[in-house]
């Protein structure tokens, strides 16, 4: 597994709460070569990171994040979801996948991108999402990294690649077989799955070659990959 990236899911949810400072630093402790992280816009604009499009989840304040400020945010929840450019300063020097949920817009795109440009972390950040939100990030960014999200076995069509130029093809665990994976390859795209949480799942998925895996279990990613790296 030497050649595998391991991707910490949201940091280290398993054992601090997700899309947090603190869970994203134990990720990179137990040894993520990554962390993918989610990041929504607050009514005033400002990148933070949640997953979901309410605080009621993890912070039960049901309240949506499109109708809160970052202050407002911060107040809520004792400073600990952070925005973007808090998250990139606290990682300084390691990579960050940023997952776009519900993004659509070329402004909200634009306005991640601007904040990843402004921490001059372009070359750390890649982003991943649905072709939606895909697009708008290379409308955003021509030169961003992209890892566009798919669900389905048909594989994406021509002008969709085109248009959106990924690197990575970014695939359900569940869906990727030997198959799948040889002509991912040979179509000349690297391939992250996500989430796998099994030492089976993981080992099977290193088998077959894919070049990434993003899990809630980075600890025990990292641990498979040193023990067959020794063996």
């Amino acid at each position: 597994m030497q050649k595998l990236t391991a991707v910490a899911h949201r940091g280290a949810p398993y054992r601090v709460r997700e899309n947090t400072i603190d869970s994203l630093r134990t990720a990179l402790d137990l040894g993520a070569d990554a962390v993918e992280v989610d990041v929504r816009l607050t009514r005033d604009g400002v990148p933070v990171l949640l997953h979901d499009h309410t605080l009621k989840r993890l912070w039960e304040h049901d309240r949506p994040l499109l109708s809160l400020s970052a202050d407002e945010v911060r107040g809520l929840t004792d400073g600990r979801v952070p925005t973007l450019a808090e998250a990139l300063r606290a990682t300084e020097g390691d990579r960050l996948m940023l997952d776009l949920p519900g993004t659509r817009e070329v402004r909200v795109a634009r306005r991640i991108v601007d904040v990843v440009r402004e921490e001059g972390a372009q070359d750390r950040v890649y982003y991943c999402a649905d072709t939606g939100a895909m697009l708008a990030v290379r409308e955003a960014d021509p030169s961003a990294e992209i890892a566009l999200t798919w669900t389905s076995l048909a594989p994406p069509r021509p002008a969709l690649l085109n248009a959106v130029k990924p690197r990575w093809l970014n695939y359900r665990f569940s869906l990727m077989d030997r198959n799948l994976a040889e002509r991912i390859h040979t179509d000349g795209y690297l391939i992250s799955v996500w989430t796998p949480d099994t030492r089976r799942s993981m080992r099977r998925l290193a088998e077959m070659g894919v070049d990434s895996i993003t899990t809630n279990r980075v600890d025990l990613l990292c641990a498979l990959r040193t023990a067959d790296t020794a063996g």
